[in-house]
């Protein structure tokens, strides 16, 4: 999550948010999807992000990935009726993601950000609610926000 102005001109961090977040995405479901599909039954979990949602100033690429990633879990949910598939899209979580922004000032957004950040457990719940449904039920979207956070 490099983030930065679009001016800025961060190719390689892009190509990289590009590889990680979406190429990674493809590369998991291509790793099970034949597997489920023959057997009839199995279920993805994508995490994207709340800027799966939202485009915010600084984050026009970011954001962009974790679109094309709820895309292609909306993909894969609408082309295999056995196979389901689950999008998490948390808030702001207190992870080292971030830890590569090297604007200072998009850095300090980000701390300001985590004041109000959900803990990693937070999201295994939500997670784990997802895949804890019987047989027949989709969780098909959960979005996890810190309670009176903005993102």
């Amino acid at each position: 999550m490099p983030l930065s102005p679009l001016a800025a001109l961060k190719r390689d961090d892009w190509k990289r948010m590009v590889d990680v977040n979406i190429h990674g995405v493809l590369n998991g479901i291509a790793a099970v999807l034949p597997r489920f599909v023959a057997q009839r039954s199995g279920h993805v979990v994508n995490v994207a992000s709340v800027a799966a949602h939202m485009v915010m100033p600084t984050a026009a690429v970011y954001c962009a990935t974790k679109h094309a990633v709820r895309a292609i879990t909306e993909g894969l949910r609408q082309e295999h009726d056995e196979v389901r598939s689950t999008l998490i899209s948390p808030g702001v979580v207190a992870t080292e993601l971030g830890h590569d922004i090297t604007d200072p000032d998009v850095a300090a957004a980000l701390t300001g950000w985590r004041k109000k950040s959900l803990t990693p457990d937070a999201i295994a719940r939500a997670v784990r609610y997802a895949i804890e449904q019987p047989e027949g039920v989709d969780i098909n979207e959960v979005i996890v926000r810190p309670t009176a956070a903005d993102m």
